[in-house]
């Protein structure tokens, strides 16, 4: 099961906003060369361009999908590429700004991850991050709960993806390590005010969803969805209903 514009857009002003928290930490710098982790369809990278009028940058997805919406917005100063975060990190290229929304949980192992994309930064390099806090989400909690009772259990071969999310604390003494000052850590509480179920099953079905619902048959995936939506619905009683989506923002800069 690919990525799916259409679907992960549907929410598109409730995925931005941490977005333009994020960029807010960042200081403009003349010239900046500028690296974005995960850039989907590569509209946030363009606003990113938008902003930083002097930088160049260059998105990178994995997905063909996304990137497919990508082609449109480049320019002298942007540039797209498929590639993965491993790919990137084995070229040793450095960069002025080092940034990703909403991308780098797909990422295993954030201690040697996080890393080595600190080495990439040039002196004063800023190094700016946004993911969501998954194991501390509800619906995120519900999906795990749901994928380790049967039948699911067996249909998935007890597989399941772990968040790979660290510790506020931990991603502190990751970037101190790193060289990184000015060090700004958050975790924010976005809320989604949904009016029914099936508004919060849209909402997660852009994202942690998919590596679950790509495991199954066509049949298994229907049973799954409807119990995973009754789920919802025991969790969330009267609607419309708060769902308290937490993300962290992270943020240094590199003085070494």
């Amino acid at each position: 099961m690919p990525w799916n514009p259409e679907i992960y857009n549907k929410f598109k002003n409730i995925r931005y906003q941490p977005f333009y928290d994020l960029i807010d930490l960042i200081d403009p710098v003349d010239k900046m060369k500028a690296i974005d982790f995960g850039c989907g369809t590569g509209e946030q990278t363009f606003i990113l361009s938008e902003k930083f009028p002097s930088a160049t940058f260059l998105g990178i997805d994995s997905s063909a999908e996304m990137l497919e919406k990508s082609k449109e917005l480049k320019n002298d100063r942007l540039n797209f590429k498929q590639a993965t975060t491993e790919d990137v990190i084995a070229s040793g290229e450095k960069w002025d700004l080092i940034f990703s929304n909403a991308a780098l949980q797909w990422s295993d192992n954030h201690s040697e991850l996080f890393s080595a994309l600190i080495s990439l930064l040039n002196k004063n390099g800023q190094f700016a991050i946004q993911m969501p806090v998954q194991n501390e989400n509800i619906l995120n909690q519900l999906l795990h709960q749901l994928i380790q009772e049967e039948p699911f259990k067996t249909y998935l071969k007890d597989w399941r993806r772990d968040s790979p999310v660290l510790s506020m604390d931990e991603y502190a003494q990751i970037l101190f390590d790193g060289g990184l000052e000015n060090i700004q850590i958050m975790t924010k509480v976005y809320p989604i005010i949904a009016n029914d179920a099936q508004q919060l099953l849209d909402f997660i079905s852009g994202s942690a969803l998919i590596p679950y619902i790509e495991k199954l048959t066509e049949e298994q995936q229907q049973l799954f969805i409807t119990t995973y939506k009754k789920r919802i619905e025991e969790a969330f009683p009267k609607f419309p209903a708060i769902y308290a989506f937490k993300r962290i923002l992270i943020f240094g800069k590199k003085n070494l």
